[in-house]
C-alpha cells in the first residue's frame, strides 16, 4: 500500500475509535467501575481499552462491537486485578481505617448527602408502590427479604417491583442530568 493509501486508512481508523468513544465511554467506564470499584483505576482503564481497541481494530471480525470491545474491557480491569492484588495484601484492619477515612471525608459526606436527597426527590415522584419500595430499599437500605416480610408480600413480587423502581430512578436521573 502506497503512503497516502496508509494515511487515509489511518484516518479512517481514528474517526472510528472517536465514534466509539463516544458511543461507548460511559459504559466501558461503568464495567471497569463495577469491576476494580476504583473510579480513577476505572478511567485509566477506559482508556486503555480504547488504544487497545484501536490497536487491534484489524483483528476485529466485525461481528458484535459492544460485545468484543465490553470484553477488552473487562480482560483489562481482571488484569489490573490481578496485579494490584499481587502488589499488596491489606489486613482486614487496615482495610476498614480506610474505608473510616474515606467516609468521614466533608467531602464525602456532602456528596452522600446531595445523592440521597436527589434520589428522596425522585422516589416522591414515583407512583405508589414503587415510591414506597424506593424509600425502603435505596433511603432506608433495607433487603428485598425484609421489605417482603413487612409488607407481607411475595419475595419475587418485591424483587420486580425493586428491579422497576430501579429502571424509572435510573429515567430520572438521566432526564435531570440533561436539564
Amino acid at each position: 500500500m502506497t503512503g497516502k493509501g496508509k494515511r487515509v486508512e489511518e484516518i479512517g481508523a481514528q474517526d472510528r475509535l472517536a465514534e466509539m468513544v463516544d458511543c461507548y465511554q460511559k459504559l466501558i467506564f461503568s464495567v471497569c467501575y463495577r469491576m476494580t470499584g476504583d473510579y480513577f483505576a476505572a478511567e485509566d482503564l477506559t482508556q486503555e481499552t480504547f488504544l487497545s481497541a484501536y490497536q487491534k481494530w484489524d483483528s476485529f471480525d466485525g461481528a458484535n462491537e459492544k460485545a468484543w470491545i465490553c470484553r477488552i474491557a473487562a480482560n483489562k480491569s481482571i488484569d489490573y486485578l490481578r496485579s494490584a492484588g499481587r502488589k499488596q495484601v491489606p489486613t482486614e484492619d487496615a482495610f476498614f481505617h480506610h474505608q473510616e477515612e474515606r467516609h468521614n471525608l466533608p467531602e464525602q459526606v456532602l456528596i452522600e448527602n446531595e445523592i440521597k436527597q436527589r434520589l428522596s426527590q425522585c422516589c416522591e415522584k414515583l407512583k405508589y408502590p414503587y415510591n414506597e419500595i424506593a424509600r425502603a430499599y435505596y433511603l432506608e437500605e433495607r433487603s428485598a427479604s425484609e421489605i417482603a416480610a413487612e409488607r407481607q408480600a411475595k419475595l419475587k413480587t418485591i424483587q420486580t417491583q425493586i428491579y422497576r423502581t430501579r429502571e424509572q430512578l435510573r429515567d430520572m436521573f438521566g432526564k435531570e442530568e440533561l436539564i
